[in-house]
């Protein structure tokens, strides 16, 4: 693959081909098979991996623990957008839209984009449904 959009766009496909594919016989099969809710829950649990790594890491200057629980995490994440019909592009057209935005700029627009909100868990989705 030559380049990290590939390989992200590569993981997508596969990501998505594992939701027809048995439960037996694919660990993604098997977190679509157990719901939305089983698939949040890895993704907490590789955040809090991570959280550790980066403390362990920060002491011993060794990174590896660190690197392996962010692709975890990263990974994780992807299954959530599959899972809800999203693919990988559009997380990576989402940053290639922040660039040339100064963070604090990015997140003001943010507030003032009824359609883009900093709220987290409001339980309504970017149209003002609820979740």
């Amino acid at each position: 693959m030559s380049n990290n959009s590939d390989i992200l766009a590569a993981l997508g496909d596969i990501l998505e081909e594992r939701k027809s594919a048995s439960p037996d016989s694919s660990y993604v099969a098997s977190l679509y098979s157990k719901g939305l809710n089983k698939i949040l829950e890895k993704v907490g649990e590789e955040a809090t991996e991570l959280i550790i790594a980066a403390k362990d890491a920060a002491i011993s200057g060794d990174k590896t623990d660190l690197i392996s629980e962010t692709a975890d995490l990263w990974f994780h994440s992807l299954v959530v957008l599959a899972q809800l019909g999203e693919k990988p592009e559009a997380v990576i057209q989402e940053l290639a839209s922040r660039f040339n935005i100064s963070g604090l700029e990015e997140k003001a627009s943010r507030q003032n984009n009824p359609g883009r909100s900093d709220k987290k868990g409001s339980g309504k989705n970017s149209s003002g449904k609820e979740n």
